[in-house]
């Protein structure tokens, strides 16, 4: 019988972990394997390996086209290819279905950044004297000042924040390790924070942010957000990543090199610059033009 691709899907996530992986990479991939599983039952195929043809592939792209965002059939497309590519190199295949298709065409529209107007609306919906209220403001002035990956956030232990120096370690993707730096008011905020988690019943534990259950999860920031958000006026606009926008912007915006940024952020690619600073791009070009007015020196 041929193998399910549900349970190929299974040892390829394995493969993920390996690897070194974040969960939620192994998660998108295999929603495409198991979307692409059921539109083969939906058509009545068996979701099996005989059935990941190069014909298959494109209908099921092309039915996705029809119905969803360009942005979720480039995902979706990327998942499956690199599963295709799994299957090869494990030798239960002995051709890429996928070789030489051609990705989505996705022209990505900038992300908009977050106003000193939204953000001073956000630290002060956090205004409080209780745990949550010193957390919360601790975890948004992180994510601003910092602008790391949600993930990185929420994997941040104790010892790795230095307030007097005023930097933390973070691990990002492929468990590389580099340092961010924060100012003087989220070192504060930190500190306040701290002196409140030490009375809390899982203060033991080694995650620097902790929530009722113990260490605090990414689904748990994002909770903030939407409740903090919703206080300020700004949920329908408020997520992690609108963070690290804000925070490529900003430091583009204040004459940074981009070779620094791609540090900071954690990125090893040219092409997770150009998306991220994006935003906000004519905003900035205006302020270089504005400084630069070469005509009024003559």
């Amino acid at each position: 019988m041929p193998d399910l691709l549900t349970d190929l899907s299974a040892s390829f996530c394995r493969h993920l972990r390996a690897e070194g992986r974040s969960p939620r990479t192994g998660t998108l991939y295999d929603q495409s394997i198991r979307f692409f599983g059921d539109w083969l039952v939906a058509h009545g195929k068996t979701p099996t390996l005989d059935n990941l043809t190069r014909e298959n592939v494109r209908e099921w792209l092309a039915d996705l086209a029809d119905t969803k965002a360009p942005g979720t059939v480039l995902t979706r497309w990327r998942g499956l290819r690199r599963f295709c590519g799994w299957l090869v190199d494990e030798e239960l295949l002995d051709v890429h279905p996928m070789k030489g298709m051609q990705p989505p065409a996705v022209a990505a529209p900038p992300v908009p950044v977050l106003t000193d107007d939204d953000l001073k609306a956000l630290v002060k919906a956090c205004r409080g004297k209780t745990f949550r209220d010193r957390r919360d403001e601790a975890i948004i002035r992180m994510l601003l000042d910092c602008g790391i990956r949600v993930s990185e956030l929420t994997g941040l232990c104790l010892r790795d924040v230095d307030l007097d120096a005023e930097t933390a370690m973070v691990t990002g993707k492929g468990n590389k390790v580099r340092a961010v730096y924060f100012g003087a008011r989220t070192a504060q905020a930190l500190d306040r924070y701290l002196r409140e988690r030490r009375k809390q019943r899982h203060a033991h534990l080694e995650a620097l942010f902790l929530g009722e259950r113990g260490a605090y999860t990414p689904d748990g920031v994002r909770e903030v957000l939407r409740v903090r958000g919703a206080l300020a006026g700004i949920a329908d606009r408020l997520n992690p990543h609108r963070f690290r926008h804000t925070f490529a912007h900003d430091f583009l915006l204040a004459g940074g090199q981009e070779r620094d940024l791609k540090r900071l952020a954690g990125w090893t690619s040219d092409a997770m610059l150009e998306r991220y600073g994006a935003s906000a791009a004519d905003a900035r070009a205006r302020e270089a033009a504005t400084r630069l007015r070469r005509g009024d020196r003559v």
